[in-house]
């Protein structure tokens, strides 16, 4: 078993990392089958976005030595507006929440594929709560319901459903919420 280290994104370097190991899990780069048996990310981010979403607040990331084998991504809803495809997940969030009530999205998270099984997943999110805890009353994120091993781990590690919805007639997807309070 490696020694991985949870940490927050301090360089350049590292948002770099995030976005390569981001890049090797979209659907457009794995199979079918690996899409249904691993899971995948939806959106794609650029480095600007991701270094200003990161001086906001600081990304999640493992790393095994220099490496980021893992990051959980840090989106305040001032964000909202900045990806085009989470718009429609903000406005439902909006629509649910209480505006007294203070959350934080976690806008992806992504384990690369050498380092899965290993808890990695469940310490990102554990390193993300204890860091953001005394600042938010939720996390919030969004999962496709085709995304049935992104589901699962989020429902073991605690999220519950906010809400369920299809997007386009096409897609189900779970807004899901952690409490942290």
């Amino acid at each position: 078993m490696k020694k991985i280290n949870y940490t927050i994104v301090s360089t350049i370097e590292e948002l770099r990392q995030i976005i390569q190991l981001q890049r090797t899990n979209l659907p457009s780069s794995i199979s079918m089958t690996e899409k249904q048996k691993e899971g995948f990310v939806t959106v794609q981010h650029d480095l600007d976005v991701l270094e200003r979403m990161n001086d906001v607040q600081p990304h999640i990331i493992a790393k095994d030595g220099n490496n980021v084998v893992g990051y959980a991504l840090s989106m305040v809803k001032d964000f909202k507006d900045d990806i085009e495809v989470l718009k429609p997940m903000f406005d439902k969030i909006d629509t649910q929440i209480d505006h007294k009530v203070s959350y934080i999205v976690m806008g992806q998270i992504c384990i690369d594929k050498a380092y899965r099984k290993q808890g990695i997943f469940r310490g990102l999110y554990y390193k993300m709560r204890d860091e953001l805890k005394s600042k938010y009353d939720l996390l919030i994120t969004e999962v496709a319901a085709n995304n049935n091993r992104s589901l699962q781990a989020h429902y073991t590690v605690g999220f519950t459903d906010l809400l369920v919805y299809d997007s386009d007639g096409v897609t189900t997807w779970h807004i899901m919420q952690w409490d942290w309070k």
